[in-house]
């Protein structure tokens, strides 16, 4: 939990597979108590995350303090009880609470712990607007996108990830 946490908090406006993934791998590698919000937590405690992560954020580590305390807060420890708890749109909206996490971090966190979502980012925007879609507000671009993988029969979060390989590849 303590990677998915730092994933959707740290992963803005940065190079995912050189920047955020390595940094990922090193966190787990080194905190392997920090599998659930409880061992995360307790890490944190005694953890500077920046130093832990190599990432010199403030902001970025905030908000993931402030993801962990309100999971905590809410009885959610492991994937299964975020995958859980995310069906509830009350829950969606307290993590909307938090500074740094709008609804493609809301996305974004519910496809990292299993479901299907398109989160919509600058690559997604970028490969509709080579495809000639307009500029549309996020949940519109995300319909989009739901709505062309149900008529094509894919999953919408594979077809999500399918185009932030490929943009985010040829950027």
């Amino acid at each position: 939990m303590g990677a998915v946490i730092c994933d959707v908090s740290f992963q803005p406006r940065c190079n995912y597979e050189t920047t955020l993934r390595p940094r990922l791998l090193r966190l787990q590698l080194n905190w392997p108590d920090a599998k659930t919000v409880h061992g995360f937590r307790n890490r944190l405690d005694t953890n500077d995350l920046a130093v832990a992560m190599k990432f010199n954020h403030p902001q970025k580590a905030a908000t993931a303090h402030a993801i962990t305390d309100l999971l905590a807060a809410n009885g959610v420890d492991t994937h299964d009880d975020l995958h859980t708890w995310l069906d509830h749109q009350a829950n969606r909206t307290a993590l909307r609470t938090v500074k740094g996490v709008g609804p493609k971090s809301i996305d974004y966190i519910g496809n990292l712990v299993g479901r299907s979502h398109v989160a919509v980012d600058v690559h997604l925007r970028a490969f509709a607007a080579d495809a000639g879609v307009p500029d549309l507000h996020y949940e519109q671009l995300r319909a989009v996108y739901e709505e062309t993988a149900a008529l094509l029969g894919h999953d919408k979060g594979g077809l999500e990830h399918a185009v932030w390989r490929y943009k985010s590849e040829a950027a």
